[in-house]
This record gives C-alpha cells, structure tokens and sequence, in this order.
C-alpha cells in the first residue's frame, strides 16, 4: 500500500498528496481561505503551509495571485510542491522549506500584502502528544510558538498589510492580546462552532499591521445543522460554490 494518498479539494477542481498516516488536511484549512481578504494584485504568504491545501485553495479563489508557502518539515514541503505541479500551478505559487523563526534569512521583509497561516493550537506541554512527527509539529508548538508565527508574519508584511488566521477559541484572549503586542490590530473576529447552539469551538481572525483600533465581530459560522450534515454556508464552501470574502478594506484599518 502507497504511503501517499492522492486527494481532492473543491469538489475535485485540485488535487493534493498527503501522508497516508501523517498530518492530513482538515475543514480549518478551506475556512480559513474563504474568510482572508485578498484584493486584486496581493501576494500571498502561508506560514506554516503543511502539505499546501491554503496555498491551494487560495490560488484557485483568486487566480490572479502570486503565493508562497513555508514549511519546515522536508517531506510535508516536498509533498506541497509535487501538489503545485500536479495542479500546473508552478508559475503562481513557491513552496520553500525552512524554520519561519529563521525567517529573516530566507524572504524579503515587507514583501507580501497577506499572510495566512494555521498554526499550532495546543502549547508544547499540553495534551496527549501524537508519536507521528507531523502530527506533533502540526498540532504542537514544538517548531514555533503564537509569537514566533506573529513575528514573521510582521516581517513579511507590508505596512496596512493583513494577516489572517484560525485558532483555539480558548486561547483567543491570548491571541488578541498577542497580535497587539506584535503591531498587528485585530479588525475582524468569526467565531466557529460545531452547531449552533455549542460553545465556539474556534476563532477566524483578521488583523492589519500597524492598523487602528476598532474590530468587527461578524455572524457566528455554523458547521452542522444536525447529525453531520453541514450548513448551507459550509457545503457551499466545501463543494467550490462559495465565494471568498468579497471585502476591498477592513474596518478603519
């Protein structure tokens, strides 16, 4: 049996190889790309790109933007650039391996408008930790803490440049407060719950760097209606019928 899985994305528009056993893509992904504003002529950064589905994604939601994804693991890196080729995306979207803490060394700063990222919900201590390496470093702040993600993605950022992201509803008091302490202004939260009546399970977040104080709080995003049927908002979403956020600005950014 192949170690590899060939999988689809958006009711089969792309493809993508994962690790049979390792860190696979999960639903966090395809929300988060629909959430993020991009405008016309952005470059796109995804910190932390993992087997590349957001960069994915996101070039299939805007097909005018330049991407670039990092990831420190070799094989998961390896695995989201044989993707970028599969999906003849090579002209649009690099992949590159490297520590996002080295950051500095491998990009150019204040060189992209959006970044995007997914990472790590769960302290380096907490939690049963997976034996599979890709598991533990998707899951885990071993390869990088909240901080660590914020201060590349204010390197990489131009000014009034936009990062989003998806994380713990737990952690969001630390997450806001770190994005400040970083120069990034929250400007747009999402809470995500399961179904509509549980506790947010997550939060989408936008910031801008070097924003204005001010922070939109938009309508909850629902995953189920019952059993394991989703919304209409997340079928959409997850079928490729969905459109992206339609914003041109954020709030008094």
């Amino acid at each position: 049996m192949s170690e590899e899985t060939l999988d689809t994305l958006v009711d089969g528009k792309l493809r993508l190889y994962q690790s049979r056993t390792g860190y696979r893509f999960s639903l966090d992904a395809l929300l988060l790309a629909h959430f993020v504003t991009v405008k016309r002529g952005d470059r796109i950064f995804d910190l932390g790109t993992g087997n590349g589905p957001i960069a994915l994604l996101l070039s299939h939601l805007h097909p005018l933007a330049a991407l670039a994804g990092l990831e420190v693991q070799p094989e998961m890196a390896a695995r989201a650039k044989r993707s970028v080729a599969l999906n003849r995306l090579d002209d649009r979207v690099e992949i590159v391996t490297g520590d996002l803490r080295e950051i500095g060394s491998i990009f150019t700063p204040s060189s992209f408008h959006v970044v995007v990222s997914n990472p790590p919900f769960r302290s380096a201590s907490s939690g049963r930790i997976s034996p599979n390496p890709e598991k533990q470093w998707a899951r885990h702040e071993i390869k990088g803490r909240l901080t660590d993600f914020l201060a590349a993605a204010v390197y990489l950022l131009r000014p009034k440049g936009r990062l989003a992201l998806i994380y713990s509803a737990e952690r969001a008091v630390e997450l806001l407060v770190s994005l400040r302490r970083a120069g990034l202004e929250p400007k747009r939260l999402r809470w995500v719950h399961s179904f509509a009546a549980d506790r947010a399970l997550l939060v989408l977040a936008e910031a801008v760097k070097g924003g204005r104080s001010g922070i939109e709080v938009e309508p909850p995003l629902v995953i189920y209606r019952k059993g394991k049927e989703y919304t209409v908002e997340v079928a959409n979403i997850v079928a490729g019928i969905a459109k992206p956020s339609a914003r041109t600005s954020l709030p008094d950014d």
